[in-house]
């Protein structure tokens, strides 16, 4: 077990590991990153530039970035720009020395998840990375994500019906404590149910796969 784990078991919770990309064009801090969060046992690509990137991000999309937007050749905002042109729903972490953390914030609250001002704390960068990790579920599995995010639509669009679970059940034919499992993100709906389940509500089962990034 890692010094990560352990300290994040002892707090009753464990540190998924995440798959990372860093963009960075100072070579002292690629190192740094990737030495520190493999030793907490993530999976660490490092690229110098914006070609490297998104060469590594088409091969594998990560579940997280960690973006330097303030690059000698390149733009980090432009680089920004395509990420959520291509991947409307990456998780990213903006890197900066920039002095003024409060316009970078008003920039880019609407694109990133977080800001590290250089030089920042290991602590500081576990502490956004186990925030990622809660608020986004990163590291899951996509059949996990998948459960997730099928039964947050689907009880968001019964709610928006203002339908209890009996009357869900009455109109697709799926059992109340059926429906209350895959509400709950527990059981993945077979694509019969699913389909019974968006057809009761005049939805569309795709959007709500798009809408969680699948």
């Amino acid at each position: 077990m890692t010094p990560a784990e352990q300290t994040s078991q002892a707090s009753g919770s464990v540190q998924p590991r995440l798959s990372i990309v860093c963009l960075d064009d100072d070579e002292d801090f690629r190192q740094y990153i990737r030495s520190v969060l493999e030793a907490d046992g993530h999976d660490v690509r490092v690229c110098t530039n914006s070609a490297e990137f998104f060469g590594a991000c088409e091969q594998r999309l990560p579940d997280l970035v960690l973006l330097d937007i303030k690059m000698g050749r390149e733009s980090g905002e432009t680089v920004l720009e395509e990420i959520r042109k291509r991947w409307s729903k990456l998780a990213v972490v903006v890197v900066t020395g920039y002095p003024s953390m409060d316009s970078m914030r008003e920039t880019f609250k609407r694109d990133v998840f977080d800001y590290l001002a250089k030089p920042f704390s290991l602590a500081e960068l576990r502490r956004v990375l186990s925030q990622a990790t809660v608020t986004l579920g990163l590291g899951q599995r996509p059949q996990d994500r998948l459960r997730a995010e099928l039964g947050k639509h689907i009880r968001l669009a019964r709610t928006e019906k203002a339908w209890t679970l009996k009357e869900l059940s009455d109109a697709s034919g799926v059992s109340v404590s059926q429906l209350s499992s895959i509400e709950r993100g527990t059981h993945l709906p077979s694509l019969e149910s699913l389909l019974a389940i968006a057809g009761a509500m005049e939805c569309k089962p795709s959007e709500w796969m798009v809408a969680g990034g699948f």
